[in-house]
């Protein structure tokens, strides 16, 4: 199992902006595809992003495609997500996951992150 560490996250004003980062242990970080999910109080875990192990494929929510984006740095074991425009709907914890392939499906994510809290105050 790779373990994966997410520091970041915060409190943001609605409108603001915010990076997470998820950073890997492993070499072979780059044999991932990567996804992040998030999961506000009461509800299900969600998918938000996924970005295929060359970077060369994204997928995004409706509910945050053209404001968050995906992407990732191989050579420091890193996947980002930049969230612009936060809206107080947005307020969860987020977490990272590695999968063999891009996927909207949590069952198909083997390693998680610990999870991260995002709140944006309106």
């Amino acid at each position: 199992q790779v373990q994966l560490v997410e520091p970041g996250g915060g409190l943001v004003q609605a409108g603001g902006s915010l990076r997470l980062s998820c950073a890997a242990s492993r070499r072979t970080f780059s044999n991932y595809a990567m996804g992040w999910f998030r999961q506000a109080p009461g509800k299900e875990r969600e998918f938000v992003a996924a970005i295929s192990w060359s970077g060369g494929s994204t997928f995004y929510a409706d509910s945050v495609k053209g404001r968050f984006t995906i992407s990732r740095d191989n050579a420091k074991n890193t996947v980002y997500l930049q969230m612009n425009s936060l809206k107080p709907e947005d307020t969860a914890v987020y977490y990272c996951a590695t999968s063999s392939l891009p996927s909207v499906v949590a069952d198909e994510y083997a390693s998680w992150g610990q999870g991260t809290q995002v709140t944006v105050s309106s």
